[in-house]
């Protein structure tokens, strides 16, 4: 657990700066492109790259940490394999998109703007190709290199940005992919000399089995990244009139707002990913898991009223032409908790390597996200789009915890879990109703209410579980045991 901490702790802070620098490119998008529909243009590119992303990686890094994890296996030879295969397949993509990008155009409802296929194309086939190089570094344990240069792309392509849209007054949509792929393109070239194979041979046995055991993780990564995406991708063909790209794009900055929730669930997952793999090996593991599913929970729960309880001030992060899609920013965040839980779930079926459940958790999310939009989306909007998401992850969360407890059991603290989870909808209900009730509508008395019913959670959590003094007197050992030696 100290580990976990300890790595949490840097992958973190480069993914909470990381993120919360992007998130300057919000308020950006929105104040100085000219129109919404420009956003929703940027909403609905991002999510075909992050659903192309997973395809052209088809499961290879969660299949490279597991196997350069096995003792019957060279790292090396896996490694080499994996960075190879993935050049191969992804300098193949960027090609075939660049040749055909006029049609690929035309079929997106982008006629007259092929330069957004071919740019977006070879961005996130050179971000595929990299996701080996540096899963390499995380399974090296290179935690402040690998921080190094995520933090390098996030400020090339905020300066970038900066450049092209405020300094030179380019405040064409164009410009954001510009900027992305000019920053994509130098961090590859700056993690290349860290990552290049030295070592091992590409082995073609390595990558049946790696496929083998990846491939069924591809189609889980469709359907999960669909699960999440899909609503961005068909929201322009499910909603009636011509204002679909504007309202994508309220719906798009909105969502945004919740991000703070996701950037806890990423850094989060960077740490744990390899740590559950190479903890696998101990009798032990299984309640370092149930305590770092616990300690996930209470402290997503706390990350939730946070941004809820000072929503006041995370509007302005968005320009107020977005604000009336604010109030889906409540189900976006409780969406992200049940998204980390069912991350967290999901290692009992990747550590038996039945890796088939994820596939079938991930296709049931899917068929759910897909029936509820095409059914909601036409009648409600965006509000269609991130209900969907919520029922998604309730459902597979609930189905992936009863299964694996019988195939895999984990003693995880369903009584503290269950705890917070009642203290949070309390905590909330008595944050909304005297607002609804009393038509409260002052923003300091919003955060005044809010403070307090946080210091509440914050109170039960340092008595209960997280004892403030305790720890003080550990760190006060350590140092007079440090400052003896």
């Amino acid at each position: 657990m100290k580990s976990l901490a300890k790595d949490t702790a840097i992958y973190g802070l480069s993914s909470i700066i990381g993120k919360f620098l992007n998130y300057l490119l919000v308020p950006l998008y929105t104040y100085v492109l000219a129109r919404t529909e420009d956003y929703g243009i940027v909403t609905n590119l991002y999510a075909w790259t992050a659903l192309l992303l997973v395809i052209l990686t088809y499961g290879m890094e969660t299949g490279f940490f597991r196997f350069a994890n096995r003792e019957d296996r060279d790292p090396k030879t896996v490694y080499r394999t994996s960075f190879m295969t993935l050049l191969t397949t992804s300098t193949l993509f960027a090609a075939v998109c660049v040749l055909f990008r006029e049609p690929i155009a035309n079929g997106l409802g982008y006629a007259g703007h092929a330069e957004f296929i071919a740019m977006m194309a070879v961005t996130v086939a050179m971000d595929a190709f990299a996701s080996i190089p540096f899963a390499y570094l995380r399974y090296q344990k290179r935690p402040i290199l690998f921080a190094a240069l995520k933090l390098l792309f996030v400020a090339l392509n905020i300066g970038f940005n900066l450049l092209f849209l405020v300094v030179l007054k380019k405040n064409d949509v164009v410009y954001v992919f510009i900027s992305n792929i000019l920053a994509t393109a130098i961090q590859t070239v700056c993690l290349l000399p860290f990552t290049m194979p030295r070592g091992g041979r590409f082995s073609w046995p390595v990558l049946h089995e790696m496929l083998r055991y990846s491939l069924p993780l591809l189609v889980l990564g469709v359907a999960g990244i669909m699960n999440q995406t899909l609503d961005r991708i068909i929201f322009p063909y499910l909603y009636p009139g011509e204002d679909a790209q504007a309202q994508l794009g309220i719906y798009g900055a909105c969502f945004k707002v919740a991000m703070v929730m996701m950037m806890f669930t990423q850094a989060f997952r960077y740490a744990y990913e390899p740590f559950v793999f190479a903890k696998h090996k101990d009798r032990q593991s299984v309640e370092a898991y149930a305590d770092a599913m616990k300690y996930y929970v209470i402290f997503s729960l706390l990350i939730l009223m946070g941004v809820i309880f000072y929503l006041d001030i995370f509007r302005y992060i968005i320009s107020s032409h977005y604000w009336e899609g604010l109030k889906i920013v409540p189900v976006v965040l409780w969406t992200y908790v049940f998204q980390g839980i069912y991350f967290n779930l999901s290692f009992w079926y990747k550590l038996t390597d039945e890796t088939r459940w994820g596939a079938y958790f991930s296709l049931i999310g899917l068929v759910i996200t897909l029936v509820l939009q095409i059914v909601g989306v036409p009648r409600i909007g965006y509000w269609a789009s991130c209900g969907s998401s919520l029922v998604c992850y309730l459902c597979i969360m609930l189905l992936s915890y009863f299964i694996g407890q019988k195939r895999a059991p984990i003693p995880y603290d369903l009584r503290c879990i269950g705890r917070y989870t009642l203290l949070t909808i309390l905590l909330l209900a008595a944050y909304y109703l005297p607002i609804y009730l009393l038509h409260i509508s002052n923003m300091w008395a919003h955060m005044g209410i809010g403070t307090v019913l946080l210091g509440i959670y914050l109170y039960v959590l340092t008595k209960r579980d997280f004892p403030i003094k305790d720890y003080l007197y550990v760190f006060r050992n350590r140092r007079n045991h440090g400052s003896s030696r």
